[in-house]
């Protein structure tokens, strides 16, 4: 059970007023005021929401952009799919669908991705992963492709997908676990933010930036 400000019959006018004035800040207001599952501070993302969305009137807007970026994992990390539709124009970010599985073989992520529809879509996969990617081509995801990679590209993704709003469908929960809790790190020291974001429980988080800058990049862009 999750309560919050509302609930409580003891808080005084003052303290009314500060809760209604948090809602100029729609992250604060989110998991402070609401209550939501996340963190206040040091987030990486507060440019989203969570919303139901017709997948279908999205993808007829002109303009629009497929984006799915694959994670790669087994044991302790989960294979992650990001699926989403960009329209850059109004510089929007829609998340539709994710896969978020652990002991996933490459041939079950075929199998998976054949089941599911997305065989045939552009999808962009940790560079880390070449034999994988390789793999992936033989068993029938002819168009899987390499990320980039090079200085900054982690930060640069990130503030190219901070321009953006992002929408996120309520099915999406592990992709709303990640984006509510993805954090800059702090250093050890002084506790105080560092422009590195802390690697952990990030899986959707990076195959967002795979996908998001592939199908947002200019010709010829490259962080090399």
């Amino acid at each position: 059970m999750t309560t919050n400000y509302m609930c409580n019959e003891f808080l005084s006018p003052s303290d009314l007023a500060l809760f209604e004035a948090m809602k100029k800040n729609p992250k604060r207001y989110r998991v402070a005021g609401l209550g939501d599952w996340g963190v206040v501070e040091g987030l990486v993302y507060d440019n989203w929401e969570e919303k139901s969305f017709n997948i279908d009137e999205v993808r007829a807007l002109p303009g629009i952009r497929s984006a799915f970026g694959l994670d790669f994992g087994y044991t302790n990390d989960p294979t992650a799919l990001f699926c989403g539709l960009v329209d850059k124009g109004s510089r929007m970010i829609y998340v539709f669908d994710e896969i978020y599985e652990r002991g996933l073989t490459n041939q079950n992520i075929a199998k998976l991705l054949i089941k599911r529809g997305y065989s045939k879509e552009r999808i962009i996969a940790d560079a880390a992963e070449p034999k994988s990617i390789a793999e992936l081509r033989e068993a029938g995801i002819g168009r899987i492709h390499s990320s980039r990679k090079g200085k900054d590209s982690i930060n640069n993704g990130i503030q190219r997908i901070q321009d953006f709003h992002i929408i996120v469908h309520p099915r999406c929960v592990n992709f709303l676990t990640e984006i509510s809790t993805y954090q800059w790190g702090a250093d050890n020291k002084t506790g105080v933010l560092i422009n590195k974001p802390v690697d952990y429980n990030n899986h959707l988080m990076d195959a967002m930036r795979y996908g998001i800058m592939d199908a947002v990049q200019e010709d010829g862009f490259s962080f090399n």
